[in-house]
């Protein structure tokens, strides 16, 4: 199932295939699921302990006493809840999304499942394979990252010097754009280093990124669709939940204002981290994979993004078992 205009495609993915996908990685999803809405309670639990204790301190005081220690309250139990998902973040990478993605690549490829093995299991095993740590499949992602905002820059500067009226507001606007397509690319590039088997996290994840680089028309363009996608989707869902969030805020002590809001946005979410994001990284999986069928990294592209990105230097030393060298000329990325 492609959607397509007079003239071409609109994308190059199949929806079809990917939801196919999702279904078969089930428990992948419904692990994402229970993580991501757990993580949503957690905000809503603590936050309302917060605002409770809040409004008990309050009752030493007057009206207005009460209303700001109950949201001072609030605010302290939702910076709580942050603090912790902050820390916990390179293991929700390691154990949740890059399993996925491991089971995701090897159904793509035609690979059975082991027996005898879950599938959250295996996911788990294959990415201890490439990656011997969380910290280092996280420290590979943020280099990624890094090196990717390199390439969107480029896209960005091209616009920058085009003689387009109010080409500067563009720019503003690309780059916030940008910013939501890309967010689904490095967990492509992790692909890519599950799909080649290599041992050298580093290694692979600089070819992989050059690979990126010499097709970065076709990706951005496929990653912008998906986003619009993803974005309208969620938004449908932050509306649906406004509701029941403004009940929950209501069952609170003191009525927490803005809590509403607050948290329809956490339920929305939730939605998009544990089902419709892994729906466009595997759409995008498939774009990927058969464009860069029988390529190899191109020479020109590795040394561009040498010298624009720092991250990629970084990135390209550890492959090679080097420090990072600095290049005084080079532009930081």
């Amino acid at each position: 199932m492609r959607a397509g205009v007079t003239g071409g495609c609109m994308w190059d993915f199949s929806v079809g295939r990917a939801m196919g996908l999702m279904m078969q990685t089930l428990p992948f999803v419904v692990l994402r699921m229970a993580v991501y809405f757990g993580i949503t309670l957690a905000y809503i639990l603590v936050t309302g302990a917060g605002a409770g204790i809040g409004f008990g301190v309050g009752a030493l005081g007057d009206a207005g006493f009460q209303a700001g220690s109950t949201f001072w309250g609030g605010l302290i139990g939702f910076g709580i809840v942050g603090a912790v998902m902050y820390w916990a973040r390179e293991y929700i990478l390691y154990i949740v999304k890059a399993g996925h993605i491991a089971v995701l690549v090897e159904l793509m490829d035609g690979k059975p499942m082991p027996e005898g093995r879950s599938q959250v299991g295996h996911g788990r095993v294959v990415v201890t394979e490439r990656f011997a740590q969380a910290s280092v499949l996280f420290a590979v992602d943020q280099l990624i990252k890094g090196v990717l905002r390199a390439i969107t820059g480029l896209v960005r500067g091209i616009l920058t010097i085009l003689p387009i009226p109010g080409a500067r507001q563009l720019t503003g606007i690309l780059h916030a754009f940008l910013r939501v397509a890309v967010g689904f690319i490095d967990e492509v590039i992790l692909a890519y280093a599950i799909r080649t088997g290599s041992t050298n996290p580093w290694g692979s994840a600089k070819d992989a990124l050059v690979l990126y680089g010499q097709n970065y028309k076709v990706m951005l363009k496929n990653a912008a669709w998906l986003a619009i996608i993803v974005n309208l989707l969620s938004f449908v869902v932050f509306l649906v939940m406004l509701a029941p969030a403004a009940l929950v805020v209501y069952l609170m002590p003191g009525a927490w204002a803005a809590g509403g809001f607050v948290f329809a946005l956490l339920f929305a979410w939730a939605v998009k981290a544990a089902v419709l994001e892994p729906f466009a990284i595997t759409c995008l999986m498939q774009v990927y994979f058969k464009t860069i069928e029988g390529q190899q990294p191109d020479a020109e592209w590795d040394a561009r993004l040498e010298q624009m990105s720092g991250k990629f230097r970084e990135l390209k030393a550890r492959a090679f078992g080097e420090r990072a060298r600095p290049d005084a000329s080079a532009q930081p990325a």
